[in-house]
């Protein structure tokens, strides 16, 4: 029996090359599969006639776009996963997404080894190796670009000589990665980190600088899922393709940062999420209202570990699954209403509304009325600085 290669296919020159540069370099058959999850460009359909004319012998298309929106990026979204504090793991996110389909589609058609079109210097050769490994250990993985040292000019001399079906002239200065939580782009003249970006690197998001009218949205969650916007119910890919729409006409989830890559090296990326942004921004001040103290405390810390771990590639590790538990039961009662202002590029929560609100008013209030009783905070400052006030009387003695 031949031996079968899945293949990750996005329908561009590099992975249409790769179809033919597996079959040609290990005597296997190809079967490419291609996963939407809102990236945009071409018909589905149109990629799998792609892949079959330029060898595969079987081609397999999925709509991914919910699926990614309610199992991928939910969990970020409730985690108010930002890398570094700022990167809403728009690849990284996407990546287990394919991989789970990839792995599928190994198992259906009786593959032994699975290809992707990564280079040796990124992130994503770990999401999606690391990622297949663990749904699949006994499937091997293959890098064309990275372990056959696929160039670009090598790739259009390999599709101009066999006269594959791909426009091989037009090239972006840019690498660039999309789906429907964000945007990312890197390269060309990016590279240098003293450059700033112009209006053109940008796509998702309008121009916060341009003068323009405020947009006021209303968000309700429960237990930590977006359900409705200004009121209309939604699910969690309109959500995101909503405020996507809104929140980019405002300028809104710009990002240019130098990250910390897994391989060890610091790379600039310039980011848009303006649904993304939106979304954890509300669901970070609903939490605020509803979430328990010393819980809220603790979540913190999760929240940058299950971003490290995402961004790593460790999404089905026995860690992340075990950090889900802990987020969704924090999010028990992260229900409500959050109203915010998006304009000039910012997204600012400006009311909260909650039945499981922890904020008590006549608590808080300084005003007449006040039930906090305040004649209990000296004996509880004494008792709270107790063990520092004995060291400091030991240190100040020697």
């Amino acid at each position: 029996m031949t031996e079968r290669v899945v293949l990750a296919y996005s329908g561009g020159l590099d992975t249409s090359v790769c179809i033919g540069w597996i079959a040609e370099a290990t005597g296997a058959e190809v079967i490419a599969v291609a996963v939407d999850v809102g990236q945009g460009g071409e018909d589905l359909d149109v990629i799998r006639k792609r892949a079959l004319e330029c060898g595969a012998v079987e081609a397999e298309v999925a709509d991914a776009k919910d699926e990614f929106a309610e199992e991928y990026c939910l969990p970020a979204i409730k985690a108010n996963a930002l890398y570094m504090d700022r990167y809403p793991l728009v690849s990284a996110l996407s990546r287990p997404t394919i991989v789970k389909h990839l792995v599928a589609a190994a198992q259906k058609h009786g593959a032994s080894t699975v290809a992707h079109g990564c280079t040796g210097k990124g992130n994503d050769q770990v999401r999606f190796e690391a990622g297949i490994s663990s749904l699949a250990p006994d499937l091997k993985c293959i890098a064309p670009v990275r372990d056959y040292a696929m160039t670009r000019d090598k790739a259009i001399a390999f599709c101009e000589e066999r006269g594959l079906p791909i426009a091989t002239s037009k090239k972006s200065p840019y690498s660039i990665d999309q789906n429907v939580f964000g945007r990312a782009v890197e390269t060309g003249f990016l590279e240098d980190i003293w450059n700033a970006p112009i209006e053109d690197v940008y796509e998702y998001t309008e121009n916060p600088a341009t003068p323009r009218d405020a947009d006021e949205v209303v968000i309700t969650f429960e237990k930590g899922v977006p359900v409705a916007i200004d009121g209309r119910p939604v699910t969690v890919l309109q959500a995101i393709q909503q405020l996507n729409d809104r929140a980019g006409a405002q300028g809104v989830g710009r990002i240019d940062m130098v990250e910390d890559r897994l391989v060890g090296i610091k790379s600039r990326e310039v980011y848009e999420s303006p649904g993304g942004i939106a979304l954890i921004t509300a669901h970070q001040e609903l939490e605020n209202v509803t979430v328990e103290r010393e819980l809220a405390r603790y979540k913190r810390q999760v929240e940058q570990r299950w971003a490290e771990l995402v961004y790593d590639g460790m999404w089905f590790s026995p860690l992340k699954r075990a950090l889900d538990g802990f987020i969704d039961e924090a999010n028990e009662h992260v229900t409500g209403d959050i109203r915010m202002t998006l304009h000039g590029g910012r997204a600012v929560v400006t009311g909260r509304k909650s039945e499981k609100s922890l904020y008590d008013f006549e608590l808080a209030t300084y005003d007449t009325g006040d039930t906090f009783d305040q004649s209990m905070s000296k004996g509880f400052i004494e008792i709270f600085g107790m063990s520092s006030k004995i060291a400091a009387k030991r240190d100040l003695a020697q």
